[in-house]
């Protein structure tokens, strides 16, 4: 059994160690609540660039603009947000593996010949740098005041490789921001620009375009991707902070309950020691008597 001593210098580690994980969860709490707005803020905008990115490109043959052509696939880019901090529980390393698990399948199936991984965050670039894996691009994580400026640059990055032929297809691939205890990580198609559904479609509107369609898509298209990049990075923001609260939270639980334990360990023995030494005294007087 550990000495009486040893028990104490636990305790109050354990106790230093829960004044830290608490102080974090305020932290990310405080965070967290800036950041969901700026996601919830976020998502009608994107919502409405996507469907008028949608309106466009039925409206135009898909031929006609660069970032709307389909090709054989053989040669794909992952653009993978994560952290550039970690005590945020499993939200880098479930992240880094739903992306390798994806190109790893593609792969497999023939589907794919090769997949370059363009990271954000620290946590990512170190996950697929220790595996050894096709890394072409890592940034710093990007935070509130940041993330349209990473948005931007990424967005220009990925356009690049699309339009030389480097590339493809690009997916991204992100923690999107469903509640504070949860977070998904989601793969999402970025280029070449997705053919998605709105609910003009049952309507089928028609519209007249000035200057022209053309013209038009050549400043839309790459808003485009600039907005959906943006609100990846948003939401991966917000899952950070949620993933790191409830982490934090966990961890201080955990810490009470080693403390409680170390308490009643640390009370066991101390009682334990009295005991003996009242025992050792009336064994001394008793013999004195005799």
């Amino acid at each position: 059994m550990p000495s009486l001593k040893a028990v104490r210098l636990r305790i109050a580690s354990v106790k230093s160690t829960q004044k830290i994980t608490s102080a974090m969860k305020m932290v990310a709490a405080a965070k967290l609540r800036r950041s969901q707005d700026a996601v919830v803020a976020a998502r009608p905008y994107a919502q409405t660039m996507a469907d008028i990115t949608a309106e466009l490109a039925r409206a135009t043959d898909a031929e006609a603009h660069p970032l709307l052509q389909r090709r054989q696939v053989k040669r794909i880019a992952l653009v993978v947000i994560t952290s550039d901090r970690g005590l945020c529980g499993g939200f880098n390393s479930n992240l880094c593996r739903t992306a390798q698990r994806h190109a790893e399948e593609k792969s497999r199936s023939g589907e794919i010949d090769e997949c370059r991984y363009e990271v954000v965050g620290r946590k990512g670039r170190d996950y697929f740098r220790r595996r050894k894996l096709n890394m072409t691009r890592d940034l710093p994580g990007a935070v509130g005041d940041t993330a349209l400026a990473r948005g931007k640059e990424l967005a220009a990055a990925v356009t690049d490789e699309f339009l030389n032929g480097t590339v493809d297809a690009v997916l991204l691939v992100y923690n999107q921001f469903k509640s504070v205890g949860s977070q998904r990580p989601v793969v999402e198609p970025l280029l070449p620009i997705p053919a998605m559904a709105t609910a003009t479609d049952a309507g089928g509107s028609e519209f007249l375009y000035e200057p022209g369609k053309n013209q038009i898509l050549d400043y839309v298209l790459p808003l485009f991707i600039e907005t959906q990049l943006h609100r990846a990075l948003l939401e991966s923001i917000a899952s950070e902070f949620g993933a790191r609260m409830t982490a934090m939270e966990n961890a201080t639980k955990n810490a009470k309950e080693m403390i409680d334990r170390l308490t009643l360990q640390y009370n066991r023995a101390r009682q334990s020691s009295i005991t003996k030494e009242l025992m050792e005294i009336v064994g001394g007087a008793e013999a004195l008597k005799g």
